[in-house]
Order: structure tokens, then sequence, then C-alpha cells
């Protein structure tokens, strides 16, 4: 079967080929820029975040619900998410190898601060559906590590009380942001 833009949504759950490929020709430009601007100091990683997106697609989607938004606008998400983890990955290779065995390009010195501001601008995209109590605690348990229970403390909130905002803080952003499973 031939795909086309009112069947290749079904096409991929039924993983045929020809869903994905429908996507790769018609979304991959669109994806593509999303990707190329968060990893615009690292060009050699595009590719490889590009495939990890469509590879995303391919296994999350029965997340993909027609009712809360386009498959373009939650591609686009996912390719977001993706271009994300890429930082990470790249931001804690930069933390650990040390600078003298890195072949360092001229726009490098800034790097860290680029890709610190661009995570910090998703961050605070992705808790601003949270609560201020809740977006401090999942600030401080999930960036700067603090543990459950001393952050709770900090807040006055009860070691339980914690753990039931932490469940639904990250349903409303999963439910918002659409889950993506993991391989």
């Amino acid at each position: 079967m031939k795909a086309n833009k009112y069947n290749f949504i079904e096409l991929i759950r039924k993983q045929k080929e020809e869903g994905i490929l429908y996507v790769i020709e018609t979304y991959g430009g669109l994806l593509y820029s999303i990707v190329r601007k968060r990893l615009f100091t690292a060009p050699d990683r595009i590719e490889e975040c590009m495939n990890d997106i469509f590879l995303g697609i391919w296994r999350n989607i029965d997340s993909f619900d027609e009712a809360k938004g386009s498959f373009e606008s939650w591609a686009a998400g996912v390719a977001r998410l993706e271009a994300i983890d890429a930082l990470r990955k790249l931001k804690r290779e930069f933390d650990t190898v040390p600078l003298e065995e890195m072949e360092i390009p001229q726009e490098d010195p800034s790097f860290e601060e680029l890709t610190g501001q661009e995570l910090s601008k998703e961050t605070e995209e992705i808790l601003a559906c949270l609560k201020p109590k809740d977006q401090e605690l999942f600030r401080r348990i999930f960036i700067e590590e603090e543990e459950p229970e001393e952050a709770g403390a900090a807040l006055g909130l009860r070691r339980d009380n914690v753990y039931v905002r932490l469940f639904r803080g990250k349903q409303k952003i999963r439910s918002k942001f659409g889950e993506r499973k993991r391989a």
C-alpha cells in the first residue's frame, strides 16, 4: 500500500516501512531544521539525532493522539526532545573529556554556555505547566539532584506528598508533551 497523508500513521502503527518513509520525505526538512537549530555547534551529531527521531516516531507512534494535536506538532516535539537528549549527551562528554584531548572548533568556547541556556529554556518550557511549588520541587530533584526527602523538607512537604507531587507532575508533563518510550 502506498503511503499518503491519510494513511501513513496507520501504516507506521502496523510497522509498515512505507509509513516512516512518508514521514521522512514529508516532515524530514522540518525535523532537520529543529535539530540543526539546537545542535548547530555539533553538526556531526545531527544525522545520529535524526535517526533517533525517526526511530522514536516508529516505536512510539501509539502515544500520538490525533485529538491532542497534529502529527506535525507531535513529531516536532519528538525532534525537540531528541535534540535536547543529544545536547545532554554532548554536555556530559564535554564535561568528562579533558580539554587537551578534544579538538575544539573555533565557535566552541561558548558551547557550554549556549548548551546550558538552551537546556534551561527547554526545561522552563516543560516545567511551566506545573504549579510554582511543583516546579521548585522538580528543579531541586531533577536539576540540582537533591534527594526527594531533602527537597520536600526544604519546601515543607512530607515524604509521601513529595512522591505524589512528582507522580502527578510527571503525568501532567507526559500528557502535555507526549510520553516517549526508551529502547
